[in-house]
């Protein structure tokens, strides 16, 4: 009877045992429906040999192919390509697509993973873009001053076969099929590789390309530049011909009020003699050639009193001090002078104690660097106001630029009004506990009232004159306690630090290299990127050092 008793109860455990998996399962089942598939994700980034583009995501058990589509527009129209595959590895050649992909050309790749239930495919994952690599050629990139409005600068290696002829097509012209320009190679040019491309149209994009013979070699695209300032138009005063150190002094003394000063490339001038007291633009006409024309003291240009001035603006120009322990730009200490615009495009600044110190009752509207690049400053910065109250810079803008070398950021006894810095690149900026901003005036004078906004830049280390790594930095030196700051996409290398005045929301090491991982050569301003695996390397920083898409 015992036997019997422990079989029934043996019995009824199994069966008990049984229903809990049986239940559980149920409960598994329900818990985990099945869902779509995942995006398609890479396992290492897009990337070109020659013109084929090499595809590499992660393999996913549950699908059975993919579905990849090609653009050159981002999806703005229907894709170029559509390829459907059973694998996760895809090489986007001629042999797949039918045809060869473009050279020197961004395409945009997406996919997406199938199931073997339609219903549970992937939605659409965005793999990002690649450029195919460039021709084989001969040809050498153009440098910004291999260009102007009408003309290219057009050089090649003397390799193989003579060049013969060169052709300019439209961009959209792809597979050069419809010539704009045709022009024949001297014997001389061919010799040197080196020929100046004529006829062009300004504000034009071309793709300019070289021939031997009928076999093509290779082209690269230009882009002209607007079209240059008439010599005889109206308050030009054309003084190129004319490469005494005086010559611009000479001219801005018997200039009218608004008068451009039309210079040479390659040619170095003297500083203005006389004070201003009237409207001045001093600009370099267009031509071939790094080296700008340049304006060079010993001193500072000043401003006489009682000056009502529009604008003061320097394009294309270097500007270079003796030392930068004593020389500036402009050094106004005078009563009541105002200054509409103070601007400089396209310039090389440096060797200078500061570039701008107003004193007095000296107020300018609006400060402006623009497309330019600063270097060697010295103790009084970007710029100074030695005056409370009456000396002032309303507002202030750097554009597109690249800071190196500088002691001390910026000092005002005074109120702004605002303060912008877009897309700048700052390295060995300011020197070892000097300050990035000192606003020390009293209540009423040591804010910027409508915020001081920083996007799209870039930060080295301090300047480190001593050689000591002596690299931390006072970010607000004095005042500012009532201005907002705007940080966007900000990077700052892991080298940089603040050793007090932290700017609040300023990132700080969020690069995780230093300064001298992140940038080929900072100290001959050479900004290119050596870490090409950088974040920001698309959109932060003076776009001349950014990697193009």
């Amino acid at each position: 009877m015992k036997f019997i008793k422990n079989n029934i109860y043996q019995s009824i455990c199994i069966l008990m045992l049984g229903l809990v998996v049986i239940s559980s399962c149920k409960e598994d089942d329900e818990m985990f429906d099945r869902t779509r598939l995942f995006r398609p994700v890479l396992i290492e980034d897009l990337y070109a040999e020659e013109n084929t583009i090499i595809v590499n995501m992660g393999k996913m058990k549950e699908a059975v192919s993919y579905t990849l589509e090609v653009s050159r527009d981002s999806f703005a129209t229907a894709p170029e390509y559509v390829i459907d595959t059973d694998t996760n590895y895809v090489e986007l050649n001629q042999e797949l697509l039918g045809q060869a992909l473009f050279w020197d050309m961004l395409y945009q790749v997406r996919a997406t993973a199938h199931a073997d239930d339609p219903e549970y495919d992937s939605k659409i994952s965005d793999l990002g873009s690649v450029r195919t690599q460039r021709f084989p050629t001969i040809l050498n990139d153009p440098e910004s001053y291999d260009v102007i409005d009408v003309a290219a600068h057009v050089t090649w290696q003397t390799i193989g076969a003579g060049v013969t002829e060169v052709k300019a097509y439209s961009a959209e012209d792809l597979y050069l099929e419809t010539p704009l320009i045709e022009q024949e190679v001297s014997s001389a040019e061919q010799e040197a590789g080196d020929m100046i491309l004529t006829g062009l149209e300004p504000e034009t994009e071309y793709q300019v390309a070289i021939y031997s013979d009928d076999v093509l070699r290779g082209w690269v695209n230009y882009t002209t530049l607007p079209q240059d300032i008439d010599p005889n138009g109206p308050g030009v005063i054309d003084i190129r011909e004319n490469t005494s150190p005086s010559a611009v002094s000479d001219a801005v003394a018997m200039a009218p009020d608004g008068a451009t000063i039309l210079v040479k490339r390659g040619v170095t001038y003297d500083f203005p003699d006389d004070n201003l007291n009237k409207s001045i633009t001093i600009r370099a006409a267009y031509g071939f050639g790094e080296q700008k024309a340049k304006l060079y003291t010993t001193g500072n240009w000043d401003v006489d009193d009682n000056s009502d001035i529009d604008h003061i603006r320097f394009i294309d120009l270097e500007l270079r001090g003796e030392d930068y322990g004593g020389d500036y730009v402009f050094n106004p200490n005078r009563e009541n002078v105002h200054v509409g615009e103070l601007s400089f495009e396209n310039c090389e600044i440096g060797t200078f104690r500061g570039i701008l110190r107003v004193r007095t009752s000296t107020v300018i509207d609006n400060y402006v660097i623009k497309n330019s690049v600063v270097d060697s400053i010295g103790g009084y910065g970007l710029f100074t106001v030695d005056t409370e109250g009456t000396a002032m810079i309303k507002n202030i803008r750097w554009e597109n630029s690249t800071f190196n070398k500088v002691q001390f950021g910026v000092t005002s006894r005074s109120q702004s009004e605002s303060f912008v810095i877009e897309s700048c690149t700052f390295a060995n900026f300011v020197s070892g506990g000097s300050g990035f901003f000192r606003y020390r005036g009293g209540d009423g004078n040591n804010n910027v009232t409508q915020g001081i906004v920083i996007h799209n830049s870039i930060f080295g280390h301090g300047w480190d004159e001593a050689m000591e790594e002596d690299y931390a930095i006072r970010g607000i030196y004095d005042g500012l306690e009532n201005t907002n700051f705007d940080i966007v996409n900000v990077y700052s290398t892991n080298d940089f630090s603040f050793s007090s005045g932290e700017i609040p929301g300023f990132p700080v090491g969020n690069y995780s290299g230093a300064q001298s991982d992140l940038w080929v050569d900072p100290a001959n301003n050479d900004f290119n990127f050596q870490d090409r695996g950088f974040a920001g390397r698309f959109d932060s920083g003076d776009p001349r050092w950014r990697v193009k898409l």
